[in-house]
């Protein structure tokens, strides 16, 4: 079966609706974006002179959607020019148009006989054979899918997006009574490839897969909270990264998701479920109901579990007492478990120090988790066949290092079995299966190749490996690696392509990397046909380290950190001039000097979220290996050859994109600021990107790649650009927008970008240009209002205005 999802309908324009627009957008698909009319004229409306007729009127809260999702923030589109890809209407008048679409969505409000009557609607317009789905986050797909005809049902699933829809992997797929495999695969496709999801198939059960885990495991956490009498911001401290979970933990992320939401969703599924012991669950606590009853929903009513006091100096957060119902300063969480984990970076290893041991923190972990463990087991095979579902959805949708059973490896199967057992609590029959069959964890790795416990089995089956996600560490374990140091691998990616691995503290880059960089040049000019410059860690690269430069300048040794600027210059044209293709493959954070090792490859194949940029100006100091000589180059690269042009305004471009310190919202924002060429594509799902980035550089050799010389002809403005940056920092200091040194790295910006105190028009060449960078570098870490901003940065992850 080939499903060709070229449009869509999107039905309901509210928050999912709308961000579901976007998103579709994002990846280049167009849609329609429809929703009710509004019943009344309002009072603005009559002072406006609009008519029922009107369209400002009938299209009113499509339009409003849209709006709302080009204000949004985090922003719902990569770049709000995609916003030219949605079409708004109204059901009333443009229901017929639904009849273009490849894929129907339903996203109206969460009413089973709303629902039920609009997919009646959608049948009587539908073409033969088009996909239907509903976004319901709870509603039983078999409900919704009765009274429906054969071809309907065939085509008819549910697809859970997670809010908002670019930011979180999750896409739940629920498939109805007679939904075809054929469908559910199609979508899978779609999902993954195009919207760059992480597909997870749930059963139709209440609230499928990672709600009714995630939600569980909230009410568990505000159960022993209160058993133990435990302080909110202890909740938090103690199931926020300590354990593997976002920073927003448990009750911050309540507050974040709505605390009448969160209620809602509860009482959602205690109502769905037959269990009465289940059902007690997820009873909402009368101090959770007050909540709701007084307004204090969370973020979006200004207060919840936390009040932020607004016009207080920083900010002041309050926490609250939920005995008392008052709020109070927040309170430090200090227990000595807990603080001993803050150095350890293995997850499963913090989650085992604090699982176990014995003081408040570890008996809070111990029954958070106990529950929460058993609960999952309990819940295979109802919502999920595969665990690997359950702790794929509780990933990508709660963002946790580890799911459920991944936990239950950490902590070790057998031992927290028996642990659970002397609290009373008998093992799941999941769990006595594994420990019967011999086995003492759910997943083991047997020569590089992954297994999971498959609970039909009853035994280990392979999970299947898929070409297009390439896994370094997997490669790691096959023994491919072909060089490495402490900061960085060169790894064998087959077919003739070698991928150059970032791996030190948040991938900075120090004299390793830099030392195996040229190794891997080497090394490729012998074996290899080309490189991928890519890595599988938190962020490609966060720039140069920053406290090993500041160590440095504060000891003036000026001639050692000439020979770094000089060591990473060199490799930077290495890169650039390479004989064979070098592709770069940037995702996350790609800053300084990843974003310099990036502008001087062949080209680059960024992930969609992707945040590049050149923030030196920061931290008092501007771009020195070749990132201020290749944004110039760049603004220009557009100029037909023999065009006589004002370079002013390219010169300006590369100016404020630095000075500003402008990092890229997304790949196509990157694109726009022009660390990306319009040649260079993205790639939707980050799984794929060193796959698609090697066959970006496959097609370059196929080509037949014509590697880049030196250039030795680059025009420069001089004196006429300097006078014309100069202007605008005076009124920019004048009218207090930037400080004395704002003005000075910038004057030192503008003089490299000019090309010196030279005429105008005057040519020189890269080398020029790079030896401009390197002594305006040297120069600024001599000043002490710049190692200021350097050790600023790293006290706080903020840069330092003075």
């Amino acid at each position: 079966m080939v499903v060709r999802i070229e449009r869509v309908g999107v039905l309901g324009a509210g928050v999912m609706g709308s961000a579901i627009a976007a998103h579709l957008a994002n990846a280049g698909v167009p849609s329609f974006l429809l929703d009710i009319v509004t019943p009344e004229l309002s009072e603005e409306d009559r002072r406006k002179g609009l008519t029922r007729e009107n369209p400002s009127f009938r299209n009113r809260l499509a339009a409003r959607g849209l709006d709302t999702v080009l204000k949004a923030s985090p922003a719902a589109f990569f770049s709000p020019k995609d916003a030219r890809l949605i079409t708004i209407g109204n059901i009333e008048d443009h229901f017929g148009w639904i009849a273009q679409a490849d894929w129907i969505i339903e996203a109206v409000a969460e009413r089973l006989d709303v629902k039920q009557a609009l997919l009646a609607k959608i049948e009587a317009h539908r073409k033969s054979g088009t996909l239907v789905s509903s976004n319901t986050s709870g509603i039983p797909i078999r409900t919704l899918a009765e009274g429906r005809s054969q071809d309907f049902r065939q085509h008819f699933l549910g697809t859970h997006f997670f809010n908002p829809p670019r930011y979180m992997k999750l896409l739940e797929l629920i498939p109805g009574p007679g939904t075809l495999p054929e469908v559910m695969q199609a979508m899978a496709e779609f999902g993954e490839r195009t919207l760059g999801k992480g597909i997870v198939f749930a059963k139709d059960t209440p609230n499928f897969i990672a709600n009714r885990i995630g939600t569980f495991g909230l009410f568990t956490a505000m159960r022993v909270m209160i058993e133990g009498d435990y302080t909110v911001e202890e909740v938090d401290r103690l199931t926020g990264p300590a354990i593997g979970r976002p920073k927003t933990a448990t009750l911050r992320t309540a507050d974040l998701v709505g605390l009448d939401t969160v209620a809602h969703i509860a009482s959602n599924i205690a109502q769905a479920l037959s269990n009465d012991e289940e059902r007690l669950a997820y009873a909402v606590p009368p101090f959770l109901q007050e909540l709701v009853k007084r307004g204090w929903l969370g973020e979006k009513a200004g207060q919840g579990f936390y009040k932020r006091i607004r016009g207080s100096e920083g900010g002041e957060i309050l926490a609250l007492d939920y005995k008392t119902m008052e709020y109070r300063p927040q309170r430090k969480v200090s227990i000595p478990s807990l603080d001993a984990t803050q150095g350890i970076e293995d997850a499963a290893e913090r989650l085992r120090a604090l699982a176990y041991a014995d003081d408040r923190a570890g008996r809070f972990v111990w029954r958070a988790l106990r529950d929460t463990l058993l609960y999952a087991a309990h819940r295979v095979p109802e919502i999920a066949d595969e665990i690997v579902n359950v702790d794929r959805a509780m990933r990508w949708g709660f963002g946790w290092e580890l799911g459920p059973f991944e936990i239950w490896d950490a902590l070790g199967v057998e031992r927290a079995s028996k642990r659970m057992e002397q609290d009373g609590k008998a093992p799941p029959p999941l769990v006595t299966k594994l420990l019967g069959s011999g086995d003492a964890t759910f997943y083991r790795r047997e020569a590089g190749r992954p297994y999971v416990f498959d609970v039909a089995a009853t035994k280990k089956v392979e999970i299947r490996e898929r070409p297009e996600i390439i896994s370094l560490p997997v490669l790691r374990e096959r023994e491919r690696v072909v060089a490495g140091n402490a900061g960085a691998s060169l790894i064998d990616l087959g077919d003739g392509v070698a991928c150059l691995e970032f791996h030190s503290k948040s991938n900075a880059i120090g004299p390793d990397i830099l030392q195996l960089t040229r190794t891997s040049l080497e090394l490729c000019a012998e074996r290899f046909d080309a490189l991928v410059i890519g890595n599988q860690g938190k962020h490609f690269c966060v720039g140069a380290n920053l406290m090993a430069l500041l160590f440095e300048a504060q000891d003036e040794n000026w001639d050692e950190i000439d020979f770094i600027v000089r060591a990473f210059q060199r490799t930077s044209m290495a890169i650039k001039t390479f004989e064979k293709p070098i592709v770069a493959a940037p995702f996350a954070m790609t800053l300084g000097g990843g974003c310099e090792i990036c502008l001087h490859a062949a080209k680059i194949r960024a992930a969609a979220e992707a945040y590049i940029g050149l923030p030196e100006v920061g931290v008092g100091l501007i771009p020195a290996g070749g990132g201020c000589k290749e944004m110039l180059l760049r603004s220009m690269e557009g100029i037909p050859a023999g065009v006589e042009v004002d370079l002013l305004p390219f010169f300006r471009h590369a100016f404020e994109t630095i000075a500003f310190a402008k990092v890229s919202t997304s790949a196509k924002d990157a694109q726009r600021l022009g660390y990306l060429r319009p040649t260079d594509k993205f790639t939707m799902n980050q799984d794929r990107l060193l796959y698609e980035a090697k066959r970006a550089a496959l097609a370059m050799v196929a080509e037949g790649y014509v590697p880049a010389s030196p250039k030795d002809d680059i025009k420069v403005l001089g004196e006429r650009a300097i006078a014309a940056a100069e202007t605008q920092l005076y009124n920019m200091k004048s009218g207090g927008y930037i400080s004395d040194h704002d003005e000075l790295i910038a004057k030192k910006l503008a003089a490299i970008l000019a090309g010196g105190h030279v005429t105008p028009e005057t040519v020189v060449t890269e080398q020029y240009l790079l030896d401009l960078e390197r002594e305006a570098f040297l120069s600024l870490c001599g000043e002490r209002k710049s190692q200021e901003r350097m050790q600023y940065m790293l006290a706080t992850g903020k840069p330092l205005r003075n």
